[in-house]
């Protein structure tokens, strides 16, 4: 679809370098060459990637280019086999200085490395902001709601250990209770929250007494660079090992090894199921998966039009819909569906689109520069088969730059009615029987949220009830999200496997363990010379402030 004047405009919202504000721009291209490895920097002289930014600069000519951000290491599976004894001689079956360390030990080293990172927070930021396109004020709040999900897990396991240091007594048997950790973790996080996501399960599974390898998105990787220090410092050594290079080579090679206990991937159910197969012990692998999702928004008769348009154009445009979260189909009403679209798309019109440090901008350019081609390709076979898009300008694009397109009506058998199309595409879909809705949601492959908009008590209830056995939240007249980070975050079907949060994550990357002895006096005398001499890490009674 061709919109030539606004392919103008937004070709003109590309900046020349001296419409960047001096506070954000790069001064000099990262190129790393630094990998850490058992506790040390090792330099890499060999292959390395180019890192280009979705932003382009605006030439004299018009022509625009992709501004370079740096370059980072492509090594394979020999430094993927090194990583892995460096991580396994830190584990070393549970006999390493971090599994037997005490918490309040492995908590400060955890305080150690958020105190250097904070201390590095522009620097991160900007780096989150020009990696992947997210606006300033939203690449801010991935950071310092990192830093808060970093400060609750403290908290969360201060409370755990706490709770866990008495002795219980049960019939003749003394025990004491704790949670251990499982081993050896590989954690990947995502693009679209390459800071936050990511922590998410990489700092429980080391506060857990596990240790890490760990392989950055594949947009987000010089973000990481600037930790490094941090990281090496803070930890024992072999604690973290951070692997980059082509992840279908690395990552198989990885899990083949059988060395990994727990695969903790927020991604996609394809990569998560051909990883798992990998592993030739797959009974002995715990998998802490967040994957893809297909929430769908079901806007009844008589819901608040305007509460409904506000929340479905945040649920399904924040950071340009590329949100795991997203709203990323639109159930609405035949009754109001005129009404519901005109004012959808005509807030739509309203957004910001521009340059990430913009104030105020809503949409900013796409991280993945395939993106656009795939929005076109949903939009094109939408339309081939029955869609119109509605909305002025929608499927405008330049380069990186998207306009969102209102798809309607989207039905089975387009692409844009099971596929996830993560990025700014809203496809809507009327109906008339509520039955309609809720066989959607039955019938999808993901289950991880729904948004109910209405009013009527009895109806909202009626449908409660069914879609919490489909999926793990539902909203009322509010967009699907995923915080606050302390509720379960979780998905059925082909979204998730295990449960995120603070409190649940701590769980997740450990298991229950005890220490048991006969109720007798020799075992008392035993159990109190270890506990009043300080003589173990595990059977204690000590209480951490």
């Amino acid at each position: 679809m061709t919109h030539p004047e606004m392919q103008e405009q937004l070709h003109a919202l590309f900046p020349t370098e001296s419409d960047i504000p001096a506070e954000c721009r790069v001064l000099a291209p990262l190129h790393q060459r630094a990998i850490l490895l058992n506790g040390e920097m090792h330099i890499w002289k060999g292959e390395t990637r180019p890192v280009h930014s979705p932003v382009a600069l605006r030439g004299a000519d018009g022509s625009l280019t992709h501004v370079e951000l740096g370059s980072f290491p492509v090594t394979g599976t020999v430094e993927a086999d090194a990583a892995i004894a460096a991580a396994s001689a830190a584990y070393n079956n549970g006999r390493g200085q971090w599994p037997t360390m005490s918490v309040a030990d492995r908590i400060s080293c955890v305080e150690n490395f958020t105190n250097q990172i904070v201390a590095r927070r522009h620097e991160i930021v900007n780096l989150i902001m020009w990696e992947i396109g997210k606006s300033l004020a939203d690449s801010e709040k991935e950071f310092d709601r990192t830093i808060d999900y970093i400060k609750a897990t403290i908290a969360e396991l201060k409370n755990l250990d706490n709770a866990n240091s008495r002795f219980q007594i049960v019939d003749g048997t003394i025990a004491q209770i704790r949670r251990s950790p499982l081993g050896i973790v590989l954690c990947m996080g995502p693009y679209n929250y390459p800071m936050n996501e990511t922590f998410c399960t990489l700092i429980p599974a080391l506060i857990m007494g596990n240790v890490v390898l760990f392989k950055p998105p594949r947009f987000g990787v010089l973000l990481y660079y600037p930790m490094l220090e941090a990281f090496r410092s803070a930890f024992p050594a072999g604690v973290i090992n951070i692997v980059y290079g082509q992840g279908h080579v690395v990552v198989p090679h990885i899990m083949s090894s059988g060395k990994v206990n727990v695969l903790a991937l927020i991604g996609t159910s394809k990569v998560a199921d051909q990883l798992k197969k990998a592993h030739p012990k797959t009974n002995r692998l715990r998998a802490v998966l967040g994957l893809e999702a297909k929430n769908a928004a079901i806007i009844l008769p008589d819901a608040d039009i305007e509460l409904t348009v506000k929340e479905c154009i945040a649920g399904s445009l924040s950071f340009n819909g590329q949100r795991c979260t997203a709203i990323k189909m639109i159930l609405v009403h035949q009754a109001i569906a005129d009404q519901f679209l005109r004012r959808f798309c005509e807030e739509i019109g309203k957004l910001k689109i521009g340059m990430p440090w913009e104030k105020g901008v809503t949409l900013t350019p796409l991280p993945e520069m395939a993106k656009v081609a795939y929005m076109d390709e949903c939009i094109s076979d939408a339309v081939a088969k029955g869609a119109k898009v509605l909305n002025e300008n929608g499927g405008a694009s330049v380069e990186t730059l998207f306009f969102p397109a209102v798809v309607f009506p989207v039905k089975d058998g387009m692409k844009l009615y099971r596929e996830e199309q993560f990025g700014p595409v809203v496809p809507v879909a009327p109906f008339e029987d509520i039955e309609t809705a809720l066989e959607y949601v039955i019938t999808s492959n993901h289950g991880q949220q729904v948004s109910i908009f209405g009013t009527n008590p009895d109806q909202i209830a009626n449908l409660v009830d069914p879609l919490v056995n489909q999926v793990c939240r539902v909203n009322l007249n509010a967009q699907c999200q995923r915080s606050p980070d302390v509720f379960p975050f979780a998905g059925r079907k082909d979204s998730a496997e295990g449960t995120l949060s603070v409190h649940d994550a701590l769980r997740s990357f450990s298991i229950r363990t005890m220490v048991a002895a006969k109720q007798s006096p020799a075992s008392k005398k035993l159990l109190d010379s270890i506990v009043l001499g300080n003589k173990s890490n595990f059977v204690n009674t000590r209480f951490i402030l």
